[in-house]
């Protein structure tokens, strides 16, 4: 009950980007990857955590499931004084956050189930330059966004690219993609790679028990292939007397 909930309460908050027709790129996930899930765990706790939370994940929990220990959990990845048996939630009150952004930033448990990797991945990496906005950013993905670039450090400053070009005998501007200053901690490759670590931990945290689901429910196709066989050959043995 508490996950569908979640979902109702994330759709608004998202519903006024539905009108970009911006393609998404795709991002190449794989929960099965611990060190990408740990590097995205990191990422969050790091740059996400001070706003957005995780109300429906717990630290223990994700530690087990990404390869962690407690200890280094800990060290590297619980930064705000709860304890490993907590939920992850932001420490930054809601009504103030509320006056800051216009709204309470979402929570981002069931982001991914909601939006799609695709989605994230595409709206991470087209924050763009745009002065006319309050936190001085826009996005291909998210017209008019309520959120600051926060991971513009990395990533460097994005801007609109355009090029002039004669169309009809008369000179016209045209869009043509998105240019980074070169100002930032990474390369264009890395900070995609760190984007789709990210997401790979957001595509986790959505449903945790998936790789286990996955694996229980292949055992019992294999249990069935199995039990189909004996019970194929026990119809042979019991209807070759009836024929007879």
């Amino acid at each position: 009950m508490k996950k569908w909930l979640a979902i109702l309460l994330l759709v608004p908050s998202f519903a006024f980007a539905a009108g970009s027709n911006y393609p998404n790129d795709h991002a190449d996930i794989d929960l099965n990857d611990q060190e990408s899930l740990q590097r995205g765990a990191q990422t969050f706790m790091n740059y996400c955590l001070g706003c957005h939370q995780m109300q429906y994940q717990r630290y223990q929990r994700t530690f087990q499931d990404i390869g962690v220990s407690d200890e280094l959990g800990d060290k590297y990845l619980r930064f705000t004084g709860e304890k490993v048996s907590d939920y992850i939630t932001s420490t930054m009150p809601a009504e103030a956050s509320a006056t800051w952004f216009g709204a309470p930033p979402p929570d981002l448990t069931l982001v991914a189930r909601v939006r799609g990797a695709d989605w994230i991945y595409t709206y991470m990496r087209t924050f763009y330059v745009d002065e006319s906005k309050p936190f001085g950013v826009n996005n291909l993905t998210f017209p008019d966004v309520g959120m600051p670039h926060v991971l513009e450090g990395l990533q460097g400053t994005p801007r609109l690219t355009y090029e002039t070009r004669m169309v009809d005998g008369e000179m016209t501007e045209r869009y043509v993609g998105l240019r980074n200053d070169g100002n930032g901690k990474l390369t264009t490759d890395e900070y995609d790679q760190t984007i789709l670590d990210l997401v790979n931990f957001l595509e986790y945290s959505g449903e945790p028990s998936r790789l286990q689901s996955e694996k229980i429910g292949k055992g019992v196709l294999i249990f069935i292939c199995i039990f189909f066989v004996f019970a194929y050959l026990l119809k042979k043995d019991y209807w070759k007397d009836v024929k007879k």
